[in-house]
């Protein structure tokens, strides 16, 4: 059989091996800023608009009538199980931030 016993002399090194200076973290910040720039910089150049404009979505106009929800009149347009894509579809071209409607609004429609 054996004994493992401990020295009471053992301590580990509880001391951070790296101490950094004020101005060391502030040079460690700033170079961390400027490689996050530069990676920005480089990869920006993946998202440009260009001059021309894109292919209009063919659309109709749909009246609000009473009782109209924006769930329902996507649903008549959506394909079964595509409501929710429909209904956001209709926002997005209709610049809406909620699904409120007004009798008499005239929304815009994917055909």
């Amino acid at each position: 059989m054996s004994t493992l016993s401990i020295s009471p002399a053992f301590r580990p090194n509880t001391r951070p091996q790296l101490r950094l200076t004020r101005r060391g973290q502030v040079l460690l910040v700033l170079a961390f800023l400027l490689a996050a720039m530069v990676a920005m910089v480089v990869s920006g150049g993946f998202a440009s608009a260009g001059r021309e404009a894109g292919t209009p979505e063919p659309v109709r106009v749909v009246q609000v009538q009473p009782g109209d929800t924006l769930y329902g009149i996507a649903g008549e347009l959506a394909r079964p199980g595509h409501v929710r894509d429909m209904v956001h579809r209709i926002q997005q071209l209709n610049s809406m931030s909620g699904s409120s409607l007004q009798v008499g609004d005239s929304l815009a429609v994917p055909r």
